[in-house]
């Protein structure tokens, strides 16, 4: 059986790797950006960081249902 448990994203980080954080260079990288999103999700009080890649779509105050540290989709609250 799996888990998923619902938190609130209260904030979004982009953690580039030094290649990809170089701003000359072209935009067409843009899908790989989205793979180093990762979200700071509040669980009642608890925050923990979570990887965004498989839900690029997530805004601050969305509430999202997280399983092992990846967000899997947006819930309503």
């Amino acid at each position: 059986m799996c888990l998923a448990v619902p938190g609130e994203l209260i904030r979004i980080e982009d953690r580039l790797p030094p290649g990809l954080a170089d701003p000359a260079l072209p935009e067409s990288s843009g899908d790989d950006r989205a793979l180093w999103r990762v979200g700071i999700v509040d669980f009642s009080g608890v925050q923990r960081e979570v990887s965004l890649a498989c839900l690029p779509e997530a805004r601050v105050g969305d509430h999202l249902l997280v399983h092992v540290g990846f967000a899997l989709s947006v819930v309503e609250p």
